[in-house]
């Protein structure tokens, strides 16, 4: 019997400081972040309409989530809806740095960042 290991996160939820410069920005300008990882994974066609939607109440948690799993599913990372909302929710800060982290990780070219 062959079985396949699921992905990993690149670095922990709480290995924001893996990365300080995306922290940083992260902290000051969440909402660039933001916008890159929604254009990094595909949810979103422009960075900037993503970082707009992330001061858009409802809708940017709705895509925030959308935007967690497509990175979890490029990556083959195990997880689902309710854990990246609790992910979002309870540490939100952390989970959009360990998001644009593995966007940073290409598993095959396959999330290219700009």
């Amino acid at each position: 019997v062959n079985k396949t290991k699921m992905g990993e996160w690149a670095h922990g939820l709480t290995g924001c400081f893996d990365d300080c410069g995306t922290c940083v920005v992260s902290l000051i300008a969440p909402c660039v972040t933001y916008g890159r990882n929604g254009e990094a994974s595909g949810v979103f066609d422009s960075c900037f309409l993503a970082g707009v939607c992330f001061y858009v109440p409802l809708a940017n948690l709705i895509c925030w989530i959308k935007i967690r799993g497509a990175i979890r599913e490029k990556h083959g990372i195990e997880g689902g809806c309710f854990g990246d909302f609790m992910s979002i929710v309870c540490c939100g800060l952390c989970a959009l740095v360990q998001e644009a982290q593995q966007c940073k990780v290409s598993p095959g070219g396959d999330m290219p960042r700009s």
